[in-house]
């Protein structure tokens, strides 16, 4: 399974929301600039978002994006399945002998996990505790 910038992107944005909610609706070029981010790229990645009711938009002069929910309660998964597909990390399994469909089906469980018991709440109070600007580490 290889995630696309859509998926990343993605979730570099749902970051941003976490770190500021509570704050009010953020722009996107806020977002892409802090992020040295295409604005328009994350104009056609929000729109899943929104349709998939993880983030609102606020219209006028002093609009943007909020989570629509609380960030502990959206996890990287979620935005992952919406903006990726489904998380498989091999496709015909079934058809694998089963040693190895075990394998695979353990490696993919162990991804999913890792992804949907990540909140942005997680991701957001760890980028901001990190700087050094390594990136993210996790272990499955």
């Amino acid at each position: 399974m290889k995630i696309s910038t859509k998926g990343r992107y993605g979730l570099t944005i749902m970051i941003e929301l976490a770190k500021k909610y509570g704050e009010g609706p953020i722009a996107l070029k806020s977002i892409a600039k802090a992020n040295n981010l295409s604005e328009h790229y994350l104009e056609q990645i929000i729109s899943p978002l929104r349709n998939a009711s993880l983030v609102k938009s606020i219209r006028g002069a002093y609009g943007g994006y909020t989570l629509a929910d609380d960030p502990a309660k959206i996890t990287a998964g979620d935005v992952i399945r919406v903006l990726e597909g489904p998380i498989q990390l091999v496709e015909g399994i079934e058809d694998e002998e089963p040693a190895k469909r075990e394998l695979w089906m353990r490696i993919s469980d162990a991804i999913k996990n890792v992804l949907d018991y990540t909140t942005l709440e997680d991701l957001a109070s760890h980028s901001e505790a990190d700087t050094n600007d390594q990136g993210y580490m996790f272990y499955i």
